[in-house]
């Protein structure tokens, strides 16, 4: 038997990985986890076969009720087969001690691809068993969308509508979601920040009878099967290393660094998490003082973590609660209306550090690490290397590479004065026709679009 998952408010009943995945939110606003986390013997994984194969392994501890072994491991060497790197997601040396897992090889050039390329094939084995169909209602500050869209692009039994910031993405990160030419597919740009876009699909999630009349789901790490395979990369970087390490990890909404903590509940032995942050540090504040403080979105130049409500952290804080669902959502709710909470301490976060850099900084270290290595970064992998230098973690740490520097020319060519090379998956991409829907951070109007959109309500 599969594993259960449960609702971190505590009110909705327990669902099997189906259920999850295909709803996204639990319905009393809650995110899922699982009742108990799956153990792992790191030796049992074959490393060896590659990354796919290493992933089919942990998935597979999750997925028995949905997808048979045999089916799985071919899900998952379809879901990497675009991956332009072939070791899908390389452990490279930029010193002595200090490594990047790139992660960035997908079809989209950023982390995301790594879960959602699976996540869309689960979710067309899962509505093939349920006979129904999906929309997927999405909110990203910068790579998600473009990367969600891309997974389930052309899709017969999916509709995607993906909320973002308006003027806040980077023009790469804009064009790659408002460009894609499928008719499943819907760009919206809101007039607000990211924080509120998340809570646009929050909201529209809390209403049950539009949630069940376009069977809504949803692409953002909200979603368990978002962390599922970002667990499996944990995995194989300790691998590819033969010892224990450390991870450091440029964080917004929590859901990347949070598998990292995932792995380490299924058996992975790590050393410390180092949590990046840039100006909008409220993880900082929270590793720091055990108090969530919640500030102003702050534009940065590393956008995808301009965010003050990272969404994960809720899956945490179910652990520092002892699992006490009412009493989280008690907190969360004073968390909304009073702009703070404090936390109760506990052994969930002594595995964390964190370190925050602001944009002058984060340029610093772009520069720096291109002059002493000749690699040229993204503006977040920086501020997870500036972490990882500054943390005071003995031993081997590996940062995880989110993006692919070509995704942020104007942070490049300010830090190193030239641009990083444009890869085959973004050429041409400035002269492809826009395709966008602008609304104001409406709730009403959201509804009204995702009505328009839905080609099965």
């Amino acid at each position: 038997m599969g594993i259960q998952l449960v609702s971190t408010r505590g009110h909705a009943p327990p669902v099997d990985i189906t259920t999850a995945i295909l709803s996204g939110l639990a319905p009393d606003g809650g995110l899922y986890v699982p009742d108990s986390w799956p153990q792992l013997d790191p030796a049992d994984l074959n490393a060896r076969a590659g990354f796919p194969s290493l992933a089919a392994g942990v998935l597979h501890l999750f997925t028995p009720d949905l997808i048979a072994d045999a089916d799985l491991h071919g899900l998952v060497q379809d879901a990497f087969a675009r991956f332009a790197h072939p070791d899908v997601a390389p452990v490279i040396e930029l010193q002595q001690d200090l490594y990047v897992m790139e992660l960035f090889w997908g079809p989209t050039l950023a982390f995301k691809d790594f879960a959602l390329q699976v996540l869309g094939r689960l979710f067309d084995t899962a509505l093939a068993r349920t006979g129904g169909n999906a929309m997927i209602l999405g909110a990203t500050s910068g790579d998600t969308g473009s990367a969600a869209m891309e997974a389930f692009r052309d899709r017969d039994l999916v509709d995607v509508v993906i909320l973002f910031p308006e003027g806040r993405t980077t023009d790469v990160q804009r064009r790659q979601m408002t460009t894609v030419s499928a008719p499943n597919v819907h760009a919206v740009a809101v007039d607000g920040t990211f924080d509120d876009c998340q809570d646009l699909v929050k909201a529209v999630f809390g209403n049950p009878s539009l949630r069940d009349d376009l069977s809504l789901s949803t692409a953002n790490s909200i979603n368990f099967g978002r962390l599922m395979t970002q667990i499996a990369y944990y995995f194989w970087a300790a691998h590819s290393l033969g010892r224990k390490v450390s991870f450091a990890v440029p964080s917004g909404n929590f859901g990347n660094v949070y598998s990292g903590y995932a792995a380490t509940r299924m058996g992975l032995d790590v050393e410390r998490l180092i949590v990046g942050s840039n100006s909008n540090h409220v993880l900082d504040g929270f590793f720091r003082r055990s108090r969530l403080d919640l500030g102003e979105v702050v534009p940065t130049l590393s956008p995808s973590m301009d965010i003050q409500v990272p969404s994960n952290l809720e899956r945490l804080m179910f652990d520092l609660y002892d699992g006490d669902g009412p009493r989280l959502e008690s907190a969360m709710k004073g968390l909304r209306r009073c702009r703070t909470v404090k936390v109760p301490k506990g052994a969930a976060t002594d595995l964390f550090v964190s370190r925050w850099y602001d944009d002058r900084a984060t340029i610093g270290v772009m520069a720096d690490v291109y002059h002493a290595t000749g690699h040229i970064i993204d503006p977040h992998t920086a501020v997870g290397i500036g972490a990882a230098r500054n943390a005071g973690v003995e031993g081997p740490v590996v940062c995880l590479g989110t993006a692919h520097p070509a995704k942020f020319p104007a942070a490049v060519e300010q830090a190193l004065g030239r641009q990083a090379p444009v890869p085959s998956e973004l050429s041409g991409l400035g002269n492809r026709p826009e395709r966008v829907t602008t609304m104001h951070n409406d709730l009403g109007t959201l509804e009204t679009l995702l009505r328009r959109f839905s080609r099965f309500a």
